[in-house]
């Protein structure tokens, strides 16, 4: 074989390889969370991508054109805003705390009463929702049709004039897009990265898994068994009464969906209301047993840490960032 034919060959051979370990590292999304879950119904392309996302940066979205999607759900602060209730149109004040929209295409339910199914569905929810955005749908589509761009961008990709079906439609595939996985803990636990994290951190890990068993409501990879549960900061005089509100069921009062401590350190402040402002105030309250509501989770029960042991449970929890989103 000819020299320069034989380094062609070599090259080839050896950039297949390189194709191949690049596919299959370690930190790939798949690899670590499973496969992102679409809809077959509205599958994803690049160009609905990029039309849900200019969507979700639009003002044009809520009645005084204020406020968008990312105002409340800022990328750089992993999808959140960190504030206890974010700002509304005029002057207004969420319900809620703003949750994290990253790996939101994995979870079996959406809202902190768990009681939406899609993506789809739920974009509909903050846009007429009377302290966030407070837009009649009808008025919204009225309003981004006579956009040149979004009118073109729906008739080539969807086939149809811009109305709700596109503009819900393209949120979701854009949220669905927003994949978090990169982060120390995912180098160590997952990429076996020894030095990754450090040795707290490590302690921190063993502490959660395997003496306080935190990981049977924030299961790995994705870290919650995306339920709804009642974690003992409820109280039996709270206003905000959880997922009874949606049935009306007693065995609901006080439950609100696990979320995520994927890029904790970042999306403070905690539980559904933000009035915990600290890892060290959230720490409190499950180290104190909860508040001993009715339908509080079985699994909450008094426990005690040493100072440093509650350092290296932070050490830890800090391991969870993913680099890609941390605050600039």
């Amino acid at each position: 074989m000819k020299k320069s034919t034989f380094d062609s060959v070599l090259f080839t051979f050896l950039l297949a390889i390189l194709v191949l370990v690049a596919c299959c590292r370690p930190d790939d999304a798949t690899t670590i969370l499973g496969n992102v879950p679409q809809k077959i119904e509205n599958p994803t392309n690049a160009d609905k991508i990029e039309l849900g996302r200019r969507l979700f940066f639009d003002q044009q979205l809520s009645s005084d054109q204020s406020i968008s999607c990312a105002s409340c759900h800022i990328p750089e602060l992993a999808f959140t805003d960190q504030k206890a209730l974010s700002d509304g149109v005029k002057g207004r004040k969420s319900m809620r705390n703003a949750p994290s929209l990253l790996n939101v295409a994995y979870q079996k339910t959406l809202m902190f009463d768990g009681h939406i199914t899609s993506l789809e569905e739920q974009a509909i929810v903050p846009i007429q929702d009377h302290f966030e955005m407070d837009m009649k749908m009808g008025e919204v589509v009225k309003r981004l049709r006579k956009n040149l761009y979004y009118q073109k961008a729906a008739q080539r990709i969807f086939k149809r004039d811009f109305d709700a079906f596109v503009l819900t439609r393209s949120l979701a595939v854009y949220e669905r897009s927003l994949v978090s996985y990169d982060s120390d803990f995912d180098r160590y636990y997952y990429g076996k990265v020894d030095d990754a994290i450090n040795a707290s951190a490590k302690r921190g890990w063993k502490l959660f898994s395997e003496v306080l068993y935190c990981t049977k409501c924030h299961v790995p990879p994705h870290f919650t068994n995306f339920a709804v549960a009642n974690n003992g900061y409820f109280t039996d005089g709270s206003a905000d009464q959880g997922r009874f509100r949606i049935h009306l069921d007693s065995s609901d009062i006080g439950k609100f969906k696990v979320p995520s401590l994927r890029n904790v350190a970042i999306t403070f402040p905690y539980m559904h209301d933000g009035k915990l402002k600290s890892f060290e105030e959230v720490l409190k309250n499950y180290e104190s047993g909860g508040k001993g509501s009715r339908n509080q989770s079985a699994l909450i029960n008094k426990f005690t840490l040493t100072s440093k042991e509650r350092n290296d449970l932070i050490a830890f929890l800090n391991t969870l960032t993913d680099s890609k989103f941390k605050e600039k």
